[in-house]
């Protein structure tokens, strides 16, 4: 199988995208600083691209070296010969060095952040706990049916107080996910629906509907529980990475926000 390459930076990213630039296969050839017309390719610039893959779960090897080394050197030609015809002087071109500068040094600096400051195992297990608390440990097995105004609303409701049928009902519905079922939602936790919904909803018996309106954004509903069973959630390590990698965004959202709210911005 080839080796796949990062796409660190806009000006690599057009390299490495160009058709016909296959990858190198010489197996067992090792990686070192080459020059072309002159300039070196020097073997940091080989070695932070390894590192790059590394960090996406692949290993470092002969063959993975030398498809970097022979991108770098189709690379280094294009930059060259962009150079002759003076494009780099251009403003457009210039304007895209200068972002991609920037971006690689933001994502240096954020790299160099989430090392220095992990989150910690006891504020995984807390956040995981504070989610499984929010969630509920119960599921409802729940029907409605959605229209535009209380009037309506009340209309059926007198129906089914009369007899009729709440999945015949639901036939005149505007929620074009549940009307041909009948109403039916399935199981969800009360934190999958809006909450003057889910308020409702968890007042309910089994087998009662609402037998007053309840309005959302979404307009009035008439909501019927047909069951409740105990809530299964994820174990802890199963979420665990999924925790940690929200907890590190919110946590440099913060650092982010702080040293906008410091810049001098004119």
């Amino acid at each position: 199988m080839q080796p796949t390459l990062p796409r660190l930076t806009l000006v690599l990213a057009i390299a490495l995208s160009l058709p016909g630039l296959a990858l190198a296969q010489a197996a067992g050839t090792s990686a070192k600083a080459t020059t072309v017309n002159g300039v070196a390719i020097p073997k940091s610039r080989v070695d932070a691209i390894v590192h790059a893959q590394e960090a996406q779960g692949q290993k470092d090897t002969p063959e993975l070296r030398e498809a970097i080394r022979d991108r770098l050197i189709t690379l280094e030609v294009l930059a060259q010969e962009a150079k002759l015809k003076k494009l780099d002087k251009s403003a457009d071109t210039a304007a895209q060095i200068d972002i991609a500068r920037s971006n690689i040094l933001a994502q240096a600096y954020h790299t160099d952040y989430l090392k220095r400051h992990p989150v910690s195992e006891a504020a995984l297990k807390a956040e995981y706990e504070k989610i499984k608390a929010q969630m509920g440990d119960k599921e409802y097995k729940a029907r409605h049916i959605l229209v535009e105004s209380e009037a309506e609303a009340k209309a059926i409701i007198e129906k089914l107080k009369k007899g009729e049928k709440f999945e015949e009902l639901a036939k005149a519905s505007k929620d074009p996910g549940s009307k041909d079922h009948g109403g039916d939602l399935d199981w969800n936790l009360p934190s999958g629906f809006v909450k003057p919904f889910s308020d409702a909803m968890v007042k309910l018996e089994k087998g009662k509907y609402t037998e007053t309106p309840v309005q959302s954004q979404f307009g009035w509903h008439v909501i019927q529980l047909e069951d409740i069973r105990p809530a299964t959630f994820p174990d802890y390590e199963q979420v665990k990475p999924k925790l940690e990698q929200r907890l590190q965004q919110e946590m440099f959202e913060k650092v982010v926000a702080d040293l906008r709210a410091k810049a001098k911005v004119e």
